[in-house]
């Protein structure tokens, strides 16, 4: 008898464990598998991503140092559409030295998108200058399977001494490149106008210092981008992504100084591409790795 006064207590019980568990499963578990992967070999370091400011299902993406001076158009699932070339530094054995991060924004003629390419990384801490690469978006970047491009190379300095960096980001409100620097207990904000000539060599100037907790290395900064509409600004270290949404037209890097809100994300092998969506509603993430996953989330609000 009590046997089976157990059994029916017990047998309801563990149905209810198993529907928690699926539900928990569907509902929160299946948030962080991801959307796709990376389809292409090709893209086996990819240490940046942004949306076109051109074409809605486009994303750039490129590879770390040890790549030629190219980037890639992709799908948002990670088809990869084309090969986009680009003239580099004709010094360098590669075109480029250590191409970190990638932005889409404003330049110098109004109604024109951009892309800009960071060759910012210096994990010596030992280059004289870096370079940011400024090219004209075109439409058939990501219909043509191959494109080249001359874009507009800008120089810039540290004023306080070399600095490894991997994230940067285009406002297209107040018009300025910033800068985030990687190392470090704490971090420096750095920005520079996006009004230069080619080959200009600019001094960047300092915003400030950002302190994020955690411990390194998975606290250093890897990625960070701006919503196309400025509203919206986004910070990613190796295990954590920061969110911030701005007051009217304050500068990016006053916005920075207050308290983020920290967005979900699930950790990648070495994870260092973010990229809000066009509509801002919402941001992909990916890692370094041969058919690395792609992740989407949700920004506040959506």
């Amino acid at each position: 008898m009590f046997r089976s006064r157990a059994l029916k207590i017990f047998v309801p019980i563990l149905c209810l464990v198993f529907i928690a568990a699926f539900a928990k499963h569907r509902l929160i578990d299946n948030k962080h598998l991801p959307e796709s992967h990376l389809y292409s070999k090709l893209m086996d370091e990819t240490s940046g991503l942004a949306a076109s400011g051109l074409n809605p299902d486009i994303y750039y993406g490129h590879n770390d140092s040890g790549d030629t001076s190219r980037f890639f158009a992709i799908t948002a699932d990670g088809k990869l559409k084309t090969i986009i070339n680009y003239t580099g530094d004709t010094t360098a054995k590669l075109g480029v030295r250590d191409c970190e991060d990638i932005a889409v924004g404003p330049g110098p003629v109004k109604g024109k998108s951009y892309v800009y390419i960071g060759d910012i990384g210096d994990n010596s801490a030992n280059r004289k200058f870096i370079t940011v690469y400024r090219a004209e978006e075109k439409r058939t970047w990501g219909k043509d399977s191959v494109a080249h491009t001359v874009p507009v190379p800008l120089h810039l300095k540290y004023p306080d001494g070399a600095k490894d960096a991997e994230a940067m980001m285009i406002d297209p409100i107040e018009k300025l490149l910033y800068i985030v620097t990687k190392r470090g207990d704490s971090v420096g904000v750095y920005s520079s106008p996006i009004k230069y000539k080619a080959n200009d060599t600019l001094t960047l100037t300092f915003r400030g210092r950002l302190f994020f907790e955690g411990i390194k290395p998975f606290k250093w900064i890897t990625a960070a981008d701006v919503s196309h509409d400025g509203k919206q600004i986004l910070v990613k270290s190796y295990e954590r992504v920061y969110y911030w949404q701005r007051t009217g037209n304050e500068p990016v890097w006053q916005t920075l100084h207050k308290a983020p809100r920290e967005l979900p994300y699930k950790q990648e092998k070495q994870g260092e591409a973010i990229a809000f969506t066009p509509d801002g509603k919402g941001y992909y993430t990916t890692s370094e790795g041969v058919y690395a996953p792609i992740y989407y989330y949700k920004t506040p609000g959506n």
